[in-house]
Parts: structure tokens; C-alpha cells; sequence
């Protein structure tokens, strides 16, 4: 099967690569259901281009999923020009509209119909391969036994299906409770995440008393009157209704949809390539969960050992997640389950590991460090006696105004180092790589560098121009994570919406 990862911005799209999608999918500004996602834009497409030089079997997709209006489309046609640019092997449409446009501007480009389109039966999909479908991204509501009697009587269609992120109370993603409630879209991109915030379940306006005993047939009548609502904590006076039926019980937040350990189901099934959701999550979720679904189809196909996929599955607990589900695909009532919190992880992505300098570059920064320290201690001999007892006062005070560089270190090697959170020097840091599980670096075996100064890094952060220097050989695109000191397993925090 084909493993399709999700790539939000540049970055992103190389990690999704380098970590082992066969395809990545991506988004372009106004036409994507992900707007808040950096999506593409301006000259990115050169850099797109020479990531599928640098990765010549790998193939990009982009959803153009939204609902166009007139005035979508009018934009679209105004902007061909520059999406012709890109390197794309096939669109993700869920609006008919776009068809005869995309077949006409791109005649080289596949058409995949969204899972917004909520395609879930045999005769829909012959239906949109008639009209030039080449692939069907299924419903979500799709069970395995729907797939197979599918992929049987339509062989000819490519079948792609969601198997691992986050999934929406809604049916298909198509939502309207963020647009009810907060006047954002999500049909257009603007999703507000509503599903996810704090609510109260009341009765008629006023709060459920938790002390109130009613047996199962109460409930069931309560659940089915009318009369309970919810309340966003923040929103008091705006009421949601809650109704149940025979068929539904799930409300706002489910679960997070993992499929790992069912994938021969789902080739069994004729499943053709596997979707991972979240072109909003970050370079860290990418890379992990791409990581582990390459594994664990590598396994499958008898390319490495399930022991030795078995190590990088079971990282996935390492990125942030809700609790998970296997979604429609065995029972409806696996979909129904729901959830509550904030995803979490134990890490905290501090930086990447960019490119190696070379020997050269490295003794003519490290040269830099040892001259500044030396015009610093030439300085401070040329003072007035008094004025340099005031600056070795400071200096006590305050010893990290004392210039420090480092000295070369046999067989240690300088990387350039793109530090993504505030992190201290000495700390603890660990690497994870396609092939590393993980392996950890002590505060002892490594510096940070100014490369412009070869001055030593007491911290960095996203705003220091820095390198670090380790004996390690480190692969360009390694994840560099420390510990989140206030994780807590089994404690789900509420980090935000």
C-alpha cells in the first residue's frame, strides 16, 4: 500500500519524504480546508521542485478540497499560471465544479476525489470514475467490508483511505458547527476546532446536578426529550441542543483515528494507499508518524522483521495524540466513542539538524571564537586600572557577559542547528532519525556555537543563529527533542485549543 502523509509547508513536505512517505499532500493559499496550515504560496514552487529531484520516486498531491463559490473559481483560473508551476501528480477535489477545469489546465495531473465528498458505495465510485476519477479517497464512514465489496466490483479504481489523526464529529469532515458558532468555515478552511473546547451538558438552561440518580430508561428518555443543551464555558446563554437516536450517541470530540495495527486488514480489504491526517501538525508529529506507518508497512511487506518494525510502531506514544479509535471500519460503535483534553506528548521538539560544515568551515569558526576571546582579554589589559576593576565586578556579577569559544575537538564535528524551542546548554537532549529509534546526546558531549562569531551559546532559541558540535555523526533532517518536565503520563493537559 501506498503511504500518503500529510505536509503543510516546505519543511514539512521534506520531512514527510525524508521520513518515508511515497507521497506527501499539500495545500495552496484560499483552496485548501486547512488555511490556518502555511499551505504554499509565491516562489515555493522551485523548492518543491527540487525536492522531488532529491527525491525522484516520491509524488505530490494537493487538495483543492474546499467548496468553490464563483468567486473561488474566478481566483483559481486567475492564479493557473502559478499552479502550473508546481510539480503535481495529482489533485484532491471534492467539488465537481473543478473537473473540467483540472482536466483541461492539467492533462498530466490525476484527479482523487476528497473524502468530503463522502463516497461510500460501489455505484458512486464507478459514477466519479466515468467522469475521470482515478482514485476514490473514501468516506470515513466506510467499514472494511464496504471497501471490499467496493475494490471487487470496482478494481480499476484506486481506493484511498484514512488511517491514522484526528478525526471530526461530523459526517465526513463536513462540518458546520465551527460556522454555527464562531462564523469560521470550515467548508472554506477556517475550521475553529469547536469540537474540541469545554462544555456543559444542561437541562433546559440550567446545570445537570451530577448528584441526580435516574436509572438507564430515565436517561435514555432525558437523552431523547429535547431537553439538554450545552454550553461552551465561555459562551454562557448559547445553548446546543443534544438529541440522541437509535443510530448516534457520539457528541463534539472523538477520538483520535490509529489504524497501525490493522493494516493487513485494510490491504485485505483492497485498499490501495493509506492516508495520514494533519497538514496542521507539526514537523515533529510528521516525521514520527510517517516514521512508524513505514515501518509498519515495511514489515508487511516482508522488507524488515515485525520485531524490528515493532520499536518504531510503538514511538507513535511519543507524539501527541488523543486516546485512539479504529474509527467505522469495524463497528459504528468504535466511531462513536469520544474523548476529552488536549493532545499531548512527553517531548518537546527543540531543533533539526541541518547540514554538516566542513573542516575548513569549522576551523574558521572556531578560529573566530579564539580571536574574539583574545581581543576581549587584550582589552581588558589595555583598561585603566579602575575602569577594568569596575568591568571584573560586573563580570562576577554577571559571568555570562564573559566571552568563551571552543576549542577543536578531535574527530567532533559542526552542524548547523535550526532550534525550534529555548533550550539550555547542557541539557539533555535525544536524536531521532528515519533509522534512529532514538539515542540520546548528555550535556557534556556537545556545544552550542554562534557560527557567526564561533562565540559559545550559553541558550537558544528560534532567534540565535547557532550550530552544534558533537563527535556524533548526525544526518541532515534529525529531530533533536528534550523531556517535557511537565508531562505526566496518564494526565491528558489541556494545552489549548
Amino acid at each position: 500500500m501506498e503511504l500518503v502523509c500529510p505536509a503543510g509547508n516546505i519543511e514539512k513536505l521534506s520531512y514527510a519524504y525524508n521520513y518515508g512517505a511515497d507521497t506527501a499532500y499539500i495545500g495552496l493559499k484560499k483552496f485548501s480546508l486547512r488555511v490556518k496550515a502555511d499551505n504554499f504560496y509565491e516562489d515555493e514552487y522551485k523548492r518543491v521542485i527540487e525536492l522531488k529531484n532529491r527525491f525522484p520516486n516520491k509524488r505530490l498531491f494537493c487538495a483543492l478540497n474546499i467548496a468553490f463559490h464563483n468567486q473561488d473559481i474566478k481566483l483559481f483560473m486567475q492564479n493557473l499560471d502559478y499552479f502550473k508551476q508546481y510539480p503535481i501528480d495529482a489533485f484532491i477535489v471534492q467539488d465537481l465544479g473543478m473537473v473540467d477545469i483540472l482536466q483541461k489546465n492539467f492533462p498530466n495531473a490525476h484527479l482523487h476525489l476528497s473524502t468530503q465528498a463522502s463516497c461510500m458505495n460501489k455505484e458512486a465510485v464507478k459514477m466519479y470514475n466515468r467522469l475521470g476519477f482515478k482514485r476514490v479517497v473514501l468516506g470515513r464512514e466506510v467499514s472494511l467490508n464496504e471497501i471490499r465489496e467496493i475494490k471487487d466490483s470496482c478494481p480499476e479504481v484506486e481506493l484511498e483511505c484514512f488511517a491514522h489523526g484526528a478525526m471530526c464529529i461530523a459526517y465526513s469532515g463536513r462540518c458546520l458547527m465551527s460556522a454555527y458558532l464562531t462564523g469560521r468555515s470550515a467548508q472554506s478552511g477556517f475550521c475553529s476546532h469547536t469540537c474540541r473546547w469545554d462544555y456543559d451538558v444542561l437541562v433546559d438552561g440550567n446545570k445537570l446536578e451530577k448528584t441526580s440518580k435516574i436509572n438507564s430508561e430515565q436517561a435514555s428518555l432525558l437523552a431523547q426529550s429535547g431537553a439538554l443543551v450545552l454550553q461552551e464555558h465561555k459562551r454562557p446563554g448559547e445553548y446546543f441542543p443534544v438529541f440522541e437516536g437509535e443510530d448516534f450517541t457520539a457528541v463534539l470530540s472523538s477520538k483520535d483515528l490509529c489504524m497501525i495495527n490493522n493494516l493487513k486488514d485494510m490491504q485485505d480489504a483492497g485498499v490501495d494507499a493509506i492516508k495520514v491526517e494533519g497538514r496542521m501538525k507539526s514537523i515533529y508529529y510528521v516525521a514520527m508518524v510517517t516514521r512508524a506507518y513505514r515501518k509498519a508497512l515495511d514489515a508487511l511487506a516482508g522488507k524488515i522483521t515485525n520485531e524490528e518494525a515493532a520499536p518504531f510502531i510503538q514511538s507513535l506514544e511519543e507524539v501527541a495524540h488523543r486516546e485512539s479509535t479504529t474509527g467505522f471500519y469495524y463497528s459504528r460503535a468504535n466511531a462513536d466513542e469520544t474523548t476529552v483534553g488536549a493532545s499531548d506528548s512527553p517531548y518537546i521538539l527543540a531543533g533539526t539538524i541541518e547540514e554538516k560544515y566542513t573542516e575548513e568551515e569549522t576551523d574558521k569558526i572556531l578560529e573566530l571564537g579564539a580571536t574574539a576571546v583574545d581581543n576581549w582579554k587584550k582589552e581588558l589589559d589595555e583598561m585603566d586600572p579602575r575602569m577594568r576593576a569596575a568591568v571584573e565586578k560586573d563580570y562576577q556579577l554577571h559571568p555570562e557577559k564573559i566571552p568563551a569559544c571552543a576549542t577543536k575537538q578531535n574527530n567532533w564535528k559542526l552542524y548547523k542547528y535550526n532550534s525550534l524551542n529555548k533550550t539550555d546548554k547542557g541539557t539533555e537532549l535525544e536524536i531521532v532519525s528515519p533509522e534512529i529509534l532514538s539515542k540520546k546526546i548528555l550535556g557534556k558531549d556537545y556545544m552550542f556555537i554562534n557560527p557567526k562569531n564561533g562565540a559559545l551559546l550559553d541558550w537558544v532559541n528560534p532567534d540565535h543563529d547557532c550550530a552544534i558540535y558533537t563527535q556524533l555523526e548526525i544526518t541532515q533532517g534529525t529531530l533533536v527533542r528534550t523531556k517535557d518536565e511537565d508531562f505526566v503520563k496518564g494526565q491528558v493537559r489541556t494545552t489549548g485549543r
